[in-house]
């Protein structure tokens, strides 16, 4: 039986692959044909013989050839390194595979660490290094402990693709002693364990301080991507800050791709799945909390390998004809394509019926049996090579009908009759006419008419027929077909269907003929749903786009409309992308109508334009179209000059021209530059200076501190320049001023607020833009405000700011009776001039503070000591204290004040309590020598259960029972015997039975002078009372101690005449200046000064 001869074909294509072990290099090409192919190799474009290495072992057998390394070393597969090519051949030709990429990489191993001890400060960001092997596989990260139960990730601490761990803010809780980085390659089915790593947190005693987000990684605000179609990317923005900042994407010129893009690792990762060249763009992650935000700016650049648009056909050819084998492919950038016969290289020069199109199409004329051959058209970037092999087969062989005999074909009136014939032979068969056994001149135009007839189809030099049957035997015609209907969903739909059923050429019993005709009318009721009416969805893209009359600076774009799956289009939007930019990047250039199918598109000159179309219906967008051909526009001189001219000048003496970088569908031609004048303002002349540059800004030297300068900047490229540009005013950088403000004076408003004042500066001396003036003052902190005793030290500087036309300051919120030194200063954006000279000023006299604290000491009910401290802020020089008293609130109040000497900070004092009233309250005044006096209301005394009246009861008549009982003892007695009652009369008087005397307001007795020395009597009515009366609630002493509160005091004061005020108080009063004799009795006449 004969065999037909087939051309090789490659079945399994070699496959690139990384050897990490010597199991790891095979490398295997499978092929089929007939005669059986035979396989050769090449390496990196040389012929490669795997038998006669001794290294390698070959496997063929029919249709098959591998070949692999005998060594178990991985050392001696170095040398096997690079691109692989295989090649099967027999008598038809030669098939090539695409190229296979070998590489080697040893399995990565641990290298020894030591283990590391971090430190870190509580609140603060951290990160713990993981530093895995250098491999050409992608390594994936596991945290975990030293149970093998990995690291509770959030977003307060991430894993990077890096494999460091990464902490936003350290907490407590974050101390551990076995964070271990574990490293796992999928390829080599390896996990690393790299050595724990301990980190200890340390607590904060204070409360922690928030910080705005910072990036962590990447670093910085920008970073570029580059990635190929059809990967997969990630995009990270890992960041620190306190609280634990939130983060979310978006993309600068679009929007995201819902399909091909998703959020991961808690919004800190962007994954573009299957990415396509339209992804490429602008993207900002932006990181925000309490305290701010921060973004960073990703430019992903998506670049492509080549891939195929359209591949050439495999076909038979009889000789003489015209071959034409289209081969397009695309990529970024655009791949060069080229053509081999059987693996050779064509050689269009040497064979002139060979030529090759700009589009990539091989054209062979007047092929014959020598062109019988495997084509292989080869599409290449820097990103990869792509292959397809094309069997070219020239031969002659007889036409041959394919379609059996006898086909029978029905259809109704009025509808198109299609006939099949399948034919077969070299050259392509063609069809000559269609017969029919009635009439040879008849066409085929009415089935009705040209029923129930034989057609016979002939082919050149084909002797035999080919006969079909089409008949048209009962028919229906309608009269009114069923309406198009929309409706949603759930709704329901009617149709109706009105027809006539016509049956023909019925011969009855009696042999005549008769036609019957039946009116039938149909009607559907249903309810709409997806099989019934049609999913509303969005429209497919459109195709077949054709660009047609261009002209300069437009063109024509039509288009074949998609399907718009029952929503019909609204809109077109046509896009764009500079093929010749590096940056793949779709922007809408039209909006069309939706029931447009043509667009003329205003273009920019110099441009190399593909386009896309989007259809967008109801429903939503469709994806976008394929892209058009690529259309150059003519290059042309600038429309217009860049924009935002401006002096951006920083450092003294330079001048710095920035302008707006103009976009590049303004450049309009190549060899694009700026023109930078500039001249000075004043005095420059005529004349410009001008220098070409690419791009902004542009740096000046030597051009003075802060001259004014006249600057412009023109566009211009190979085709000629752009408009005259408008002159604007810069200046050059600043620098800080030369002179001091003069005339600086201070005027006292009162102990704590001053004017100042200065004579405006000569801006001249400024050398840049006046900003204002600067006051600096500065205190002297007293150490003692006693006279004749002031140590004196600096507090820190208080800056005020002024505008730059002010001459006067009102500066309030001094401290009183303090010495300053002020200075006055003028700024501008490079800082500060000289000091003018200090000028010292003292503020006057204030009113002091209140006391810092007040103690009570009060031995027994009738007595008290009163300790106090002089007050933290005295505002001026103390003079004196004031102390007041009154009564309980029983009696009508009175004060009577007390003037003390500064040294003193005590002072005792007793009184005699009115019966039943013995609670009293106290007041402490102080004044300054100014004569303002403030008061302070202590606590009033606590009662004690001696003093109530049912004890007082009890006691007194227990005091007469005993009375009754001595007199009956005496009485007793005095019967009992003699006793001389004159004798006792006579003799000493006890002192304890001395009668005592009535003592006036301020009188003491021998025995009170020596016990209390200065102690005042403060009541009015002075009585004795009894021992059992002195205890005070049961216990002989009680100490109050009350810290003073300066704003009661201020409530509470009254502005007192100074010693006038004691007018209306005996000469002999206790409490009178002049009477009122020191305290001693062990209490400090001497006071501590406190600041």
């Amino acid at each position: 039986m004969y065999a037909v001869k087939r051309p090789p074909v490659i079945k399994t294509q070699p496959e690139s692959v990384t050897v990490f072990s010597t199991e790891d290099f095979v490398m295997n090409c499978e092929a089929s044909g007939n005669p059986s192919p035979i396989f050769r190799w090449a390496k990196d474009g040389e012929d490669f013989d795997p038998g006669s290495d001794p290294e390698l072992k070959v496997s063929e057998s029919s249709g098959s050839f591998a070949f692999y390394t005998l060594s178990n070393t991985m050392d001696t597969l170095n040398k096997y390194k690079g691109k692989y090519v295989c090649y099967a051949s027999n008598e038809l030709g030669t098939a090539v595979s695409n190229e296979a990429i070998l590489n080697t990489d040893g399995k990565s191993t641990s290298t020894t660490h030591k283990k590391v001890d971090e430190t870190a400060d509580e609140g603060k960001s951290f990160i713990l290094k993981c530093n895995p092997p250098q491999s050409s596989m992608e390594p994936i990260i596991h945290w975990m402990d030293l149970r093998l139960r990995h690291i509770d990730l959030s977003k307060r601490v991430m894993a990077g693709k890096d494999g460091n761990l990464y902490f936003a803010n350290l907490e407590s809780s974050d101390s551990r002693d076995d964070y271990t980085c574990n490293v796992q390659y999928l390829a080599t089915r390896t996990i690393l364990a790299k050595e724990p790593t301990s980190l200890k947190v340390t607590q904060s005693n204070s409360v922690l301080r928030n910080r705005r987000p910072q990036m962590m990684r990447p670093t910085g605000h920008h970073s570029t991507y580059h990635a190929l179609r059809g990967q997969t990317l990630d995009l990270e923005c890992i960041v620190e800050g306190l609280p634990t900042p939130e983060v979310s994407w978006m993309r600068r010129d679009g929007e995201l791709s819902e399909t091909r893009t998703t959020k991961d690792m808690f919004d800190r990762r962007l994954r573009f799945t299957n990415i396509s060249e339209s992804d490429g763009g602008e993207y900002q992650c932006i990181a925000e909390n309490s305290q701010g935000n921060t973004k960073h700016i990703y430019m992903l650049t998506v670049e492509a390998a080549p891939y195929w648009i359209k591949e050439p056909v495999s076909q038979l050819y009889a000789p003489g004809e015209t071959v034409r084998l289209d081969c397009q492919a695309d990529g970024i950038p655009s791949p060069i394509i080229s053509w081999t016969i059987n693996g050779v290289p064509i050689s269009v020069d040497k064979d002139p019926r060979r030529t090759l199109t700009a589009s990539g199409s091989l054209i062979l004329e007047d092929v014959n049996f020598g062109d019988t051959a495997i084509y292989q058209c080869r599409a290449s970037n820097k990103h990869g090579t792509i292959l397809t092999n094309t069997n070219v087969y020239v031969i002659e062989l007889p036409p041959q009908i394919l379609t059996d005999d006898g086909n029978t074909y029905a259809y109704t009136e009025g509808q198109k009759a299609l006939l099949e014939c399948e034919t077969f032979g070299s050259p392509k068969p063609k069809v000559i006419c269609w017969k029919y056994s009635v009439s040879d001149t008849h066409m085929l135009r009415d089935i009705v008419t040209l029923a129930n007839f034989i057609y016979y189809l002939y082919l050149l030099q084909l002797v035999s027929a080919l006969y079909c049957l089409l008949s048209s035997a009962d028919r229906t015609v309608i009269l009114s077909p069923p309406q198009a209907l929309k409706v949603r969903a759930g709704e329901r739909a009617i149709f109706t269907c009105l027809d006539i059923f016509i049956s023909e050429n019925k011969e009855d019993h009696f042999g005549n003929h008769e036609r019957m005709i039946m009116l039938v009318s149909h009607l559907f009721i249903g309810v709409g749903n997806e099989e019934l009416v049609g999913k509303d969805d969005r429209p497919d893209p459109p195709i077949l786009l054709q660009i047609s009359d261009p002209k300069d600076r437009t063109v024509t774009l039509s288009w074949t409309p998609g399907d718009d799956h029952n929503g019909p289009v609204t809109e077109y939007v046509v896009e764009f992308e500079d093929h010749r930019s590096n940056e793949s990047v779709w922007k809408m250039l039209a909006r069309v109508s939706g029931n447009k199918e043509r667009a003329v598109l205003s273009l920019w000159p110099f441009m190399s334009y593909r386009f896309r179309i989007i259809a967008i219906n109801d429903v939503g967008k469709s994806d976008p179209s394929k892209p058009s051909g690529i259309y150059n526009t003519p290059a042309e001189a600038p429309d217009n000059n860049p924009k935002d001219v401006k002096s951006e000048s920083i450092e003294p003496n330079t001048l710095v021209i920035s302008w707006k970088k103009m976009n590049k569908t303004e450049v309009h031609g190549p060899g694009f530059k700026y023109c930078v004048q500039w001249r000075q303002a004043v005095g420059g002349g005529p004349d410009w200076h001008e220098k070409n540059v690419t791009e902004p800004p542009f740096r000046v030297d030597n051009v003075g501190n802060f001259s004014a300068y006249e600057i412009k900047v023109q566009a211009f490229n190979e085709i000629g320049r752009g408009p005259e540009p408008d002159t604007v005013i810069g200046y050059s950088g600043e620098d800080v001023p030369l002179e001091a403000p003069m005339d600086v004076g201070v005027e006292i408003i009162n102990s704590t607020t001053i004017k100042v004042t200065w004579a405006p500066i000569d801006k001249d001396t400024v050398r840049g833009h006046l900003l204002g003036y600067k006051i600096h003052y500065t205190r002297k902190v007293h150490r003692s405000h006693h006279r004749g005793r002031r140590a004196q030290e600096l507090e820190s500087t208080v800056v005020v700011k002024t505008e730059p036309n002010e001459k006067k300051k009102v500066i309030s919120d001094l401290r009183p009776f303090s010495n300053y030194t002020l200075k006055v200063t003028v700024y501008n954006i490079k800082g500060e001039g000289p000091f003018s000279e200090a000028l010292p000023f003292e503020t006057p006299e204030g009113v002091p503070g209140p006391p810092l604290t007040l103690t009570l000491d009060s031995p027994s009910e009738t007595e008290m000591t009163l300790h106090w401290t002089p007050p933290g802020q005295p505002n001026g020089v103390l003079i004196g204290y004031l102390l007041q008293y009154q009564q309980s609130e029983h009696v009508s109040i009175s004060t009577l004040p007390a003037n003390l000497s500064v040294g003193e900070n005590a002072v005792n004092f007793s009184w005699v309590p009115e019966k039943r009233r013995r609670n009293v309250g106290f007041q402490i005044q102080y004044r300054n020598k100014n004569g303002i006096i403030f008061t302070l209301i202590l606590t009033e005394m606590q009662p004690s259960f001696a003093t109530q009246g049912w004890f007082i009861g009890v006691v007194s008549a227990i005091g007469l029972l005993l009375l009754i009982l001595l007199i009956l003892c005496f009485i007793k007695r005095s019967k009992g015997g003699k006793y001389s009652v004159k004798d006792k009369e006579e003799g000493p008087m006890d002192s304890e039975a001395r009668p005592m005397k009535d003592e006036t307001f301020g009188e003491y007795s021998d025995l009170e002078e020596k016990r209390t020395a200065s102690q005042p009597s403060l009541c009015e009515k002075s009585k004795l009372y009894s021992e059992d009366n002195l205890d005070f609630n049961g216990s002989s002493a009680m100490t109050t101690e009350l810290n003073m509160d300066e704003s009661l005091a201020s409530q509470i004061s009254r502005p007192s005449g100074g010693p006038e005020g004691y007018h209306g108080l005996p000469e002999n009063a206790p409490l009178n200046p002049t009477t009122c004799s020191p305290a001693t009795n062990g209490v400090p006449n001497s006071v501590t000064i406190l600041d």
